[in-house]
């Protein structure tokens, strides 16, 4: 089981057995340090305490310095009911006694204070989706309203704006120097008890395919994690954030030690766009990848261990067909950094905004080349009236047809206009987005989109065709 670590406002008691065995392992990594000196970036200060002529090994001073940078995150948000078209007519709420005042839902999650003088904070998407409101509690217990600059579906990032003096922020480390082995921390605000510190080591690295998210690099980590952990931060000891805790694997949805970040350069360039747009602007460049296996490496005439992409299909008249990438090549890097597969291929061009360029090192018939791409902007229907569907309120969807540019390329529902603020807004759906399907089912026309719509109760999962990259929005 997958799940997204949103706080869900109710307090669980963990056992003793179970804080004794983290406090056991803190002990064990701590230990290591022993007779070493320690960098603590921010703290810059070696193991500080003794007991009588013995040192005793503590990462207190390091968290001195970083904890404060990390803040609770409460979210109030509609009720379900609000969403539901029915209840927001008068006269039903009149027939069936429907109360005029519904108490707003309130959640719980974390987020990572990245810039003390704008007074930006980083957290996750769904921490914040469907926000009335957003309250940050800072560690010194000072609560402050934020303001969502803008937020991502595809990588699960947020980027909330606070106004206050006397801000710290953690600074933001290089997630591509992390190493499997390394020591990390993780701090949040587990089932809404506080700010709570855990420690463990970096577990694996690039993690994909497990459909979490749209775009997948995660920092696995055995650090415990736990709901209401989402968007807190993950901590080298040299005292530099270099993940946002953002989703575990678990029976029960409690930590089992296998808990997953988004790694740091993936979360700024996010958030540099976030800035800059309110949104991440994808575009196409119309390129489809597959991973390599051992056969087709041999068949390929290419070593079997070499990190690569072959190339399975280029759209006509695309800007990789003008850029002159062909099928069966073999793609080793993107803008000039090696790539370790397909997926990596697809994270690195859905980072990259639209009208910039994107370099490709590729092998064709044992010669290297290389070539550069032009980011170019989704499809787009203008002029193309749409049909409003009640469950999508905000956006205006149309049957592809005909003198689109996607006709016979792509079964879908495309987007043909998007209200600003509107719920379809804030759930992320924007102009030119392909609906593909509802829930694991395919829709083809507005017909079945809306008869999949009706069929289903509680949330939405939109399974969405953005650029080149598919990923799926949550809606309620």
């Amino acid at each position: 089981m997958i799940t997204k670590l949103k706080g869900i406002g109710k307090r669980v008691l963990l056992s003793a057995n179970s804080l004794k065995k983290n406090a056991w392992r803190a002990a064990w990594i701590l230990a290591l340090a022993l007779g070493h000196p320690v960098s603590h970036g921010i703290a810059n200060a070696a193991l500080p305490v003794a007991m009588g002529n013995t040192a005793l090994p503590s990462l207190a001073p390091l968290l001195k310095e970083v904890t404060p940078a990390v803040v609770n995150i409460s979210v109030l948000s509609k009720s379900a009911l609000e969403d539901n078209p029915l209840f927001r007519d008068p006269f039903f709420r009149r027939f069936f006694d429907v109360p005029e005042k519904r108490e707003p839902q309130v959640s719980a999650g974390s987020g990572v204070i990245v810039d003390a003088v704008k007074g930006y904070v980083l957290t996750n998407n769904h921490v914040i989706r469907n926000a009335q409101q957003i309250l940050v509690t800072l560690k010194d217990r000072r609560q402050l309203t934020a303001k969502l600059i803008g937020a991502d579906p595809g990588t699960d990032i947020a980027l909330l704006k606070i106004e206050a003096k006397n801000l710290i922020a953690v600074p933001i480390g290089d997630s591509d120097g992390l190493n499997v082995g390394d020591f990390v921390v993780a701090i949040g605000n587990p089932f809404g008890l506080g700010q709570t510190v855990t420690s463990g080591i970096v577990s694996a690295l690039g993690r994909t395919g497990l459909n979490i998210e749209g775009y997948e690099d995660f920092i696995q980590t055995d650090a415990s994690i736990n709901p209401g952990n989402s968007g807190g931060a993950l901590i080298t000891l040299n005292g530099e954030l270099i993940g946002i805790n953002t989703a575990i694997i678990g029976p029960s949805g409690g930590n089992v030690g296998i808990g997953f970040a988004v790694p740091t350069n993936m979360a700024k360039q996010v958030m540099d766009q976030l800035v800059k747009n309110g949104e991440v602007r994808r575009g196409r460049i119309g390129l489809e990848t597959q991973e390599v296996t051992p056969d087709l490496a041999k068949a390929l005439n290419i070593a079997v261990n070499t990190p690569c992409a072959i190339v399975t299909n280029v759209d006509a008249d695309s800007p990789a067909e003008k850029a002159g990438l062909k099928p069966r090549d073999v793609i080793i890097g993107v803008n000039g950094k090696p790539i370790r597969g397909s997926a990596d291929v697809r994270n690195r061009i859905g980072l990259i905004p639209v009208g910039e360029q994107v370099e490709f090192k590729f092998l064709r018939g044992g010669a290297t080349k290389v070539t550069k791409v032009k980011i170019e902007r989704p499809y787009e229907v203008l002029g193309t009236s749409g049909e409003s569907l009640s469950q999508l309120a905000g956006a205006a969807v149309s049957n592809i047809v005909r003198g689109m540019p996607m006709y016979g390329r792509v079964e879908g529902v495309i987007v043909v206009g998007i209200e600003p603020r509107s719920p379809a807004w804030q759930h992320g759906l924007r102009p030119g987005d392909i609906i593909l399907g509802v829930n694991r089912k395919k829709t083809r026309t507005i017909k079945e989109l809306t008869g999949l719509l009706r069929a289903v109760e509680g949330q939405v999962g939109l399974y969405i065709l953005r650029g080149d990259s598919t990923f799926v929005i949550v809606m309620r």
